[in-house]
């Protein structure tokens, strides 16, 4: 089997970000190229509803669970640490027909939770080892990428609306992500919600100010607002729908 390719997906909130993750993971899955770990890794993410799945358990509840039995002694007598943590560990894990999905919730209260996040690290390795494709939605801050949680990333993916001051954000999370030393192997820039699907030559300075490596644009599109007024998984409008052809654009300069 091939080896995992892991797609990241980070940008602040309100870019679009989510949305355009699950048009990434709507465009893999319809390719038929291998089987497809999501990860939601975004505490304020709604990515389960722009895919339209139903969450019941979040790797954050796991974690308060088994650190609650590690500190009482809860774990049944006939299981060791690494059991109990895979027996509930399959529980989260969300099975779809064209992916499944693990949602992380909430970061950890108060106390040492070492052990535990260990636990899942090795968990996320075992279980990410299966799949064709991993793409995980991140937080701005990168948390659990750049705690070891979750695997290197092949392919970053930087969302922008089309602001100067959406750039400056993206630009920001870049320079992160080089201190951080997090090294995927290629980092690219998305401008979302663009006008007629065009850069404003200003944007397009201040994308070259931060040396930016722009791959594509997507234009702004009204069917994506009206699916999610209705309620609908946003990530399934139409493949004839402009956004959808322009990202399917972006998907093949990226190889994927």
């Amino acid at each position: 089997m091939a080896k995992t390719h892991t797609i990241a997906v980070a940008g602040k909130g309100g870019v679009g970000k989510t949305t355009t993750c699950g048009m990434i993971i709507d465009y893999l899955c319809k390719q038929k190229n291998g089987s497809i770990l999501v990860v939601d890794a975004d505490a304020n993410s709604n990515l389960n509803e722009v895919l339209g799945v139903e969450v019941e358990t979040t790797l954050g509840d796991i974690r308060e669970d088994m650190a609650h039995a590690e500190l009482t002694n809860s774990i049944p007598a006939n299981m060791t640490k690494a059991d109990y943590a895979e027996y509930m560990f399959a529980d989260a894990l969300i099975e779809q027909d064209d992916f499944d999905m693990l949602v992380m919730g909430r970061t950890q209260g108060k106390g040492c939770y070492c052990y535990v996040n260990g636990v899942l690290k090795t968990q996320i390795d075992k279980y990410a080892g299966n799949y064709r494709y991993m793409v995980i939605d991140n937080e701005a801050g990168l948390e659990h990428i750049s705690r070891g949680t979750l695997p290197h990333v092949d392919t970053m993916l930087l969302i922008s609306d089309c602001s100067r001051r959406g750039i400056q954000a993206v630009g920001r999370i870049a320079e992160m992500i080089s201190q951080l030393e997090l090294k995927p192997t290629e980092m690219r820039l998305i401008v979302n919600r663009a006008p007629g699907g065009k850069l404003d030559p200003g944007v397009a300075e201040e994308i070259e100010k931060y040396g930016l490596d722009l791959v594509g644009v997507l234009p702004q599109d009204e069917t994506v607002y009206a699916y999610d007024c209705a309620g609908k998984p946003s990530s399934q409008v139409p493949d004839s729908t402009p956004v959808k052809q322009a990202l399917a654009e972006i998907m093949k300069k990226l190889n994927l």
